[in-house]
């Protein structure tokens, strides 16, 4: 896994133009889907070649080509596109802590975004925003418990996941039935995270993220964001593939908003396509985040849905990624409307 040498896909086409440029030798399909693109930057270290067209790549590039062409790994997941569901079952989350943090709240909440269309459901008790009060994963484990084990009672075909950085919590999680660990630190924060899903089944969510939450801001320096991110976020996958999880289970994600500036985020989000070169499936958790509200000037976190729904539905040139929102109903609606819009 030698992410020394990246290719960049741009010049994306969908739905009859894209199936017309394959044919004809002039595109190639992005991540295995729809999509397909027409030219790619060729990026070895620090050097790049400018875009140039699919048809023009030497040869000696051509096992890279062939990486960002692949559908990816299924992270044990269901095929296709899947809206994540977000239940914090924390005080101090920025959008909605504190209306999760009973038990039969999240559950209600959880099995009301499953029937709108949620497929996933991710479960947290740990407030990772800049300064968040820290907790123990005892206390992490006591607020997803109960919600975890009656969800898993009652909404019996809904993928469930944990979002923790703590063996513990993760032990715990995948005893009571969770499906799915969503890691922050990408298995980097506990030392006994990685060996412990070694010997589990589950897929497993790995994250970019610089530092810890408390220190994150401070290592927000990139000599460019895309490459940076994707080589980062590689070295995570080779750890963990070298760890004993095998590829097919790992699902990653470019962690927006976590030691990222809004232009990096801003930047990182145009250029998605980077991420193809991992070869796995794309989680993107974009949801009311500060960097929707400083790009719209829309200061409550509630009220940013709508440009949620806007960002979100970059992840789909991807193909079978998942979305993870607060507003299930209306990102359900958002990508039913893109995919017939782009006949994916």
């Amino acid at each position: 896994m030698d992410f020394r040498r990246l290719v960049e896909p741009a010049g994306l086409l969908y739905g009859a133009a894209a199936r017309d440029m394959i044919a004809r030798g002039n595109a190639l399909p992005l991540a295995g889907g729809a999509a397909a693109f027409t030219c790619v930057d060729l990026i070895e270290d620090d050097t790049r070649s400018g875009f140039i067209p699919v048809a023009s790549v030497p040869a000696a590039w051509q096992a890279e080509l062939a990486r960002v062409t692949q559908k990816p790994v299924s992270g044990r997941l269901p095929d296709g596109p899947l809206v994540m569901g977000i239940v914090n079952l924390t005080p101090d989350s920025f959008s909605d802590g504190g209306q999760h943090l009973a038990p039969e709240k999240a559950v209600a909440a959880g099995l009301t975004m499953n029937q709108a269309g949620a497929r996933v459901l991710d479960l947290g008790g740990e407030s990772t925003r800049p300064g968040a009060a820290p907790v123990t994963p005892q206390q992490e484990w006591d607020r997803i418990g109960p919600a975890l084990a009656a969800l898993r009672a009652q909404a019996k075909t809904a993928v469930l996941s944990v979002d923790t950085r703590n063996s513990f919590v993760m032990a715990q999680a995948l005893a009571a039935g969770a499906d799915l660990i969503n890691d922050v630190s990408a298995l980097a924060h506990d030392p006994d995270a990685l060996p412990l899903l070694a010997e589990k089944t589950c897929g497993v969510v790995l994250m970019h993220m610089r530092g810890t939450p408390e220190t994150m801001s401070q290592h927000a320096v990139y000599q460019d964001v895309g490459y940076d991110v994707v080589r980062e976020l590689g070295k995570r996958v080779y750890a963990a593939v070298e760890g004993g999880i095998a590829l097919e289970r790992l699902v990653v994600d470019p962690g927006l908003g976590f030691a990222k500036t809004t232009e990096q985020n801003r930047a990182l989000l145009s250029r998605l396509p980077l991420l193809a070169n991992l070869g796995c499936r794309v989680l993107l958790g974009v949801s009311r985040k500060r960097m929707i509200g400083d790009l719209t000037g829309v200061k409550e976190p509630v009220r940013r849905d709508p440009a949620t729904y806007a960002a979100t539905l970059e992840a789909l040139a991807l193909g079978p990624s998942v979305l993870r929102v607060h507003d299930v109903e209306g990102m359900v609606q958002s990508a039913a409307l893109w995919r017939a819009v782009h006949e994916v």
